[in-house]
């Protein structure tokens, strides 16, 4: 595993590996949300077909479940500076491969789907071993401020790209396309530009044995498997982002401009709550609190999926990802704390795995029901599905629900 490089004594700003990977992570992301948008927009406009909105979820759904569990094998052998800007050349590709099909004339469905396959892959790749890069370019007591930073950058590119590529989208369309190409190359060459030092460890080639000890740990400490199997459920019952298309062009008659703001509205609310996080972190009731938030999720769904004015979905939009926000700090701190540290990444891939899975499995869940019921009946489904997992789970889980400080798990660590 690399070694954290030599950065200058300082703030995080003065490490420049680190702000080089920020500004490449917020490029990336910037151009993976513009193409996302572009993606839906014109598949939706090609077919009409809220069954192919969802397919783009079933696609990018393949090869997180075959790649995922080789990823942190992978991380651990290579170099991950390589892997990273592997995965964002692909990227690049998949965005070249768009603008020149839109110059020609010649963009066909399949085409797009192709390019959808290409993302998922290197998308599959990227995020896991960005998240093991962070530690190798910032010093130890700078790596808690670092990971926040890292992850605000994501939430600042799904809030800037969707809104800044439906406002380019409405003036000329292959543009968004052309400059998702230049996002992309912008970000490989900063992580060019990066210094990691050390070099890789040796390490024990991937086995299914120790595959399989991860899931085999989860089983068997419900507390555990009861936090990740909830993110699971409510995503794939509760995700609308698929069928954004449908309200923007059909429901809410906004077009692609407001199709960005409602891309951006989630992460809109889950930046704020991450600052206000930050400040005012959960300390006392946490189970409680978990759950409370995923029924919040579930009630702002069922209010998007009911509205017919555009402020109002907008603000349930945003109010479900503030709600997630929530959430996701809990159940990744919670999760962290359940597991021991010769477990933690195998735990860790496996968690991915579901968080990453139930987004894209969620879309084409909401695609085929979208296209036996309609758009409206499909998310409300979700967001009452939602409630109905919440109340499950705290049923048959109900050591969640009477956690009341995260140093709680401190103690049963140690005996573990």
């Amino acid at each position: 595993m690399s070694e954290p490089s030599a950065a200058p004594s300082g703030g995080l700003l003065q490490q420049r590996s680190f702000v080089l990977f920020w500004l490449s992570r917020l490029a990336a992301t910037t151009g993976y949300q513009m193409l996302a948008l572009l993606i839906g927009w014109k598949i939706y406009e090609l077919t009409g077909s809220a069954f192919d909105l969802g397919l783009v979820g079933l696609i990018q759904f393949v090869p997180a479940v075959v790649l995922t569990l080789l990823i942190g094998h992978a991380a651990d052998r290579y170099d991950r500076k390589l892997i990273v800007r592997a995965a964002q050349v692909v990227y690049a590709l998949a965005a070249t491969l768009i603008t020149v099909a839109m110059l020609a004339d010649v963009l066909s469905r399949d085409l797009l789907f192709v390019a959808v396959f290409m993302l998922g892959c290197a998308r599959a790749f990227e995020l896991p071993t960005g998240h093991s890069l962070v530690p190798a370019l910032v010093p130890p007591r700078l790596l808690s401020r670092a990971v926040a930073a890292w992850t605000s950058a994501n939430q600042v590119a799904v809030i800037c790209g969707p809104a800044l590529g439906g406002v380019i989208f409405a003036v000329q369309p292959v543009a968004v396309a052309a400059l998702c190409v230049a996002f992309f190359l912008g970000s490989v060459t900063l992580v060019s530009l990066m210094r990691v030092q050390g070099r890789v460890a040796s390490r024990e080639p991937p086995t299914f044995r120790s595959v399989l000890a991860g899931f085999e740990y989860i089983r068997t400490r419900k507390r555990l498997l009861g936090v990740i199997t909830l993110d699971l459920f409510v995503v794939v019952l509760g995700g609308a982002t698929a069928l954004l298309p449908i309200f923007a062009k059909d429901i809410l008659m906004v077009g692609p401009v407001g199709l960005g703001l409602l891309r951006s509205a989630p992460a809109a609310g889950a930046l704020i709550t991450a600052i206000l996080l930050s400040r005012f972190p959960v300390e006392r009731h946490i189970g409680r609190k978990m759950f409370a938030v995923v029924a919040i999720y579930g009630v702002a769904t069922t209010v998007f999926a009911l509205s017919s004015w555009f402020p109002l979905s907008l603000l349930a939009l945003a109010i479900l990802g503030a709600s997630d926000a929530v959430s996701i700090v809990i159940r990744f701190t919670l999760v962290q704390l359940e597991t021991p540290d010769d477990m933690r990444g195998r735990v860790s891939a496996i968690n991915y795995l579901f968080v990453g899975s139930s987004n894209t499995l969620g879309e084409f869940e909401s695609g085929a029901v979208a296209a036996w019921l309609g758009a409206i009946p499909s998310v409300l489904i979700g967001g009452i599905g939602s409630l109905v997992i919440a109340a499950t789970w705290m049923g048959l889980f109900p050591d969640l629900r009477k956690i009341d400080r995260f140093e709680v798990a401190d103690e049963k660590k140690e005996a573990i």
